[in-house]
């Protein structure tokens, strides 16, 4: 029952299979005790009814009550047990799937984020979480006990009479068939309600992160309009989800409740033609109003256990990606970072194919090219960001794909584009560089990147929060706290891809005369638009379309009239020219 199918099913981990046995087996017991609490009724009754026929003196009233005592203390005893193996060790299993669902994607390729998007994952860290820690604590113990102690009270109700047993069971088993019948209508409705829910994540947080550029396009009601309609299509689809459920629901519970009704027309009918008494049909009756409460809360959330499955499948995705593995040492012969015929797809579309080139240690290698060349591919290949479709990049020598990614980035500092910064101070985000750094390592670095002159403005210097992703600063003071970062972790290979792409003139130049300085004897791969830029690199690579059209020192590549390079810095300088 309790298998590795079942396990995936409810997304659960070792210990939350066991935790998950320990609540039904402390189920199956709450309702068998309950049951018991039943025959200390019918045994009363039976005491009365001998009384009445033929005066047989009622039994002990101290008997009745040191049974019903010792009722109480065993229901109360037991229910703590059910209560603690259900409620009390889910929790831990909640703590036990968040953290593993951190620690998983922690350790997953970057190829991964690129196909699914923040709101989805917020949803199914924190959402899809939710639902299986509801479904783990108020359903599986409850339904499966109830499947179980239903069998066992039922084999007792068959050895004392089939006819009355079967008149109380039928309900039982016609109920549920009509419920798990009804399960692939719940199912898809599941899947497109969450869909419809994902929907409406997506547009609050595209609104929020856009704001600025709806306002400014006047975009307001478009986007208002369009996030309404997403709101309206999630409750249509909700309601309708909850209705047609909602039906096979009650309808299941009114069929397992007519055993009552048949149960009395049978009892009544066997009574009159002599074939049992009335205190087995009192007995029946009794068991009757308990043998249907287990099921009670299971049929209530039964939609949930139908939704939780499609929840379940999202989080095991996640397990179910491949982790970027290596081994836990790194010992490289040198830096020489090794481009050896590389491609790479993102599924079906090659971005790279055939890469060769040699970015040598102590020595600027650039890559240039028309955007979509697959510049930016190339630096996250080489952090094993990615990993190659075809070919190898080696590092000193050493294949990186066989290097753990956490062990190999310990030898990077990266400068993308797309700067990210914690709602902190600005020493503290300089700091994330390397771990432990003194106050003076980290203003050292902020210096060299040419931070001081916006941090002296700032209320508390470099003790001031900047809000989240940096929201309290420009675009260049964002750039250059990440650039501060990465000569602070001074590690022997910089990847820098755009990394003065939104400084001024002047600014870019000093960052790179600090970055002249500083990266003196280490690998350098740098990404830049701009050929001023590039034109003091010791080698520049030239990608266009994937491919590696013409590689060389700035001076060979200028010198080539009709060659790739020549004519991008030939249209940059009339561009330039050109004014208002």
């Amino acid at each position: 029952m309790f298998g590795a199918k079942f396990q995936r099913k409810y997304a659960l981990s070792d210990k939350g299979i066991a935790t998950t046995k320990r609540g039904t087996f402390w189920t199956v017991i709450v309702n068998l005790v309950v049951m018991a609490g039943m025959g200390i009724l019918y045994f009363l009754m039976m005491g009365f009814m001998e009384t009445l026929v033929d005066g047989t003196p009622l039994p002990s009233i101290a008997v009745f009550a040191g049974a019903t005592l010792a009722f109480l203390v065993l229901s109360l005893i037991t229910h703590y047990q059910q209560y603690v193996n259900t409620y009390g060790l889910v929790f831990e299993e909640v703590e036990t799937m968040r953290i593993g669902l951190a620690e998983r994607l922690r350790k997953l390729p970057l190829g991964f984020f690129s196909k699914r998007d923040l709101a989805d994952l917020t949803e199914t860290i924190m959402g899809d979480v939710n639902r299986m820690e509801h479904v783990w604590s108020h359903v599986l113990g409850y339904l499966y006990g109830g499947y179980i102690s239903t069998a066992i009270i039922a084999i007792m109700l068959f050895a004392m009479d089939w006819r009355l047993a079967l008149a109380c069971l039928w309900g039982v088993p016609v109920a549920f068939a009509l419920l798990f019948g009804s399960r692939r209508i719940a199912e898809r409705n599941a899947v497109t309600t969450k869909a419809a829910s994902l929907a409406v994540a997506d547009g609050m947080q595209e609104a929020l992160e856009n704001i600025r550029e709806i306002h400014a396009t006047n975009q307001e009601q478009r986007y208002l309009d369009d996030l309404n309609a997403r709101i309206d299509a999630c409750e249509r689809m909700k309601i309708k989800s909850e209705f047609v459920t909602g039906l096979f629901v009650n309808g299941a519970s009114v069929i397992m409740r007519l055993g009552v009704a048949t149960t009395i027309l049978v009892g009544a009918s066997l009574i009159l033609s002599g074939q049992v008494d009335f205190m087995l049909l009192f007995m029946f009756l009794l068991v009757i109003t308990r043998i249907y409460a287990p099921f009670d809360q299971s049929l209530a959330l039964i939609a949930e256990v139908f939704l939780s499955e499609v929840s379940a499948q999202r989080l095991m995705e996640i397990y179910d990606t491949p982790t970027a593995e290596g081994a836990m040492e790194f010992s490289p012969d040198g830096h020489d970072v090794v481009f050896k015929d590389v491609s790479f797809a993102y599924d079906d579309e090659r971005v790279l194919d055939g890469v060769r080139f040699t970015a040598k240690e102590g020595e600027v290698t650039a890559l240039v090219g028309p955007s979509g060349s697959g510049k930016s591919t190339c630096t996250r290949l080489a952090a094993r960001l990615w990993d190659v479709s075809q070919g190898a990049i080696e590092v000193g020598g050493v294949n990186i794909s066989t290097v753990d990614p956490e062990v190999l980035l310990g030898d990077y500092s990266m400068v993308f584009q797309d700067v990210t910064l914690f709602d902190d101070t600005v020493m503290e985000n300089i700091r994330l560089g390397k771990f432990g750094a003194t106050d003076a390592e980290v203003l050292a670095a902020a210096a060299a990147a040419n931070c001081d002159e916006f941090v002296s403005k700032l209320p508390q210097g470099y003790a001031t929060p900047i809000g989240e992703n940096g929201a309290k600063l420009s675009g260049g003071e964002r750039q250059r706290i990440s650039i501060a970062r990465a000569l602070l972790k001074d590690a022997p290979i910089v990847l820098l891809d755009e990394a003065t792409a939104s400084l001024d003139v002047e600014n870019e130049t000093k960052v790179q005369s600090a970055l002249s300085r500083l990266l003196a004897g280490k690998t350098v791969l740098v990404i830049a638009h701009r050929m001023r830029t590039v034109e003091n690199a010791d080698k520049i690579v030239v990608l266009s379309e994937g491919r590696v059209v013409e590689k060389g020192s700035p001076a060979e590549l200028l010198s080539r009239e009709d060659g790739v390079f020549a004519h991008m810095r030939a249209l940059q300088s009339s561009s330039a020219q050109w004014s208002l």
